[in-house]
């Protein structure tokens, strides 16, 4: 579990060393919402969000930092923990 306060960073380090095809999951404490980042190739992620919305996105490196800003945001409201996860590429989320 990592402080939502310094969550942005600490993601966005760890997807930048990741081979393509793995990911992390961000869940709630309680599981019930999740937002996974997947690692598609060197400069492109998809993001699935599954709590409030669910939707699909394919970003690059760039606009990931908003995009996760956002999903953080509206899916971990009042978290002050976040449960990460590493996916590898037979795991599905």
């Amino acid at each position: 579990m990592i402080d939502k306060a310094a969550a942005l960073p600490t993601l966005l380090a760890r997807l930048r060393k990741m081979e393509t095809g793995r990911g992390l999951a961000l869940l709630t404490y309680k599981r019930d919402r999740s937002v996974t980042v997947i690692r598609l190739d060197v400069n492109r992620y998809e993001v699935r969000e599954n709590g409030f919305a669910k939707t699909t996105k394919e970003t690059d490196q760039v606009g990931l930092k908003g995009l996760l800003r956002t999903l953080l945001k509206r899916e971990f409201p009042r978290s002050n923990k976040i449960r990460v996860r590493e996916l590898s590429a037979a795991d599905e989320c």
